[in-house]
């Protein structure tokens, strides 16, 4: 079982003296987002690890859960020497399954946005729709929809994903990579400065 990191080992920082964050001063929230920033960064990775922990259980008639198939995923990708970006797209591009069952790809791509390349991002935006080219037409939908993206520069980025690392990563005898395989990568992706600026904290 994943850990959540140290919580718990490290003392507590004085707290502030307010308790509505109008009263609070700029060395407060100085000294807020920094303890924010350091607690997020050191514990990012395993808290997300957790989260992809909720995806193992039912196979809701696949032959392998969605755990299994995230690993999977990830495992063809780090086979075929894909970049730790792609890597650790194709290892969480599902893991808004279980929080947001009806627009996972956009809540796997914020997770992702601040740390990965531009065409990882978009690709894991995008895979859901992506994904229908192999299923739509079976419950009467556009199997065709990706071809409004067709302009787009990472358009075949996406068809390749999706072909050779999401629609396949269904098999129960393709011999996954454990996930501890890839935490040097989840820790070099999510070490990096992020995309987005500021951090605040628990606004």
């Amino acid at each position: 079982m994943t850990t959540t990191g140290d919580r718990g080992a490290r003392p507590e920082p004085e707290p502030v003296a307010w308790t509505a964050m109008e009263h609070g001063s700029r060395a407060d929230y100085e000294r807020l987002g920094v303890l924010y920033e350091d607690h997020a960064r050191s514990t990012l990775v395993d808290h997300l690890l957790v989260v992809l922990e909720g995806l193992q259980g039912p196979k809701l008639g696949y032959q392998i859960d969605r755990y299994d198939h995230s690993l999977q995923s990830a495992s063809r990708a780090f086979r075929a020497d894909e970049s730790a970006d792609l890597v650790v797209g194709a290892l969480l591009h599902d893991i808004g399954d279980v929080i947001a069952p009806h627009n996972h790809s956009e809540t796997a791509a914020a997770i992702l946005a601040p740390y990965v390349d531009d065409e990882t991002l978009w690709v894991v935006r995008h895979h859901g729709l992506f994904q229908g080219y192999y299923y739509f037409d079976h419950h009467g939908g556009d199997r065709n929809a990706r071809e409004q993206y067709v302009g787009s520069p990472h358009y075949q980025a996406c068809v390749d994903f999706c072909a050779q690392y999401d629609q396949n990563c269904f098999d129960p005898d393709y011999a996954n990579l454990p996930v501890e395989a890839f935490r040097p990568a989840l820790d070099e992706v999510f070490a990096r400065p992020s995309k987005v600026p500021g951090i605040a904290p628990m606004a």
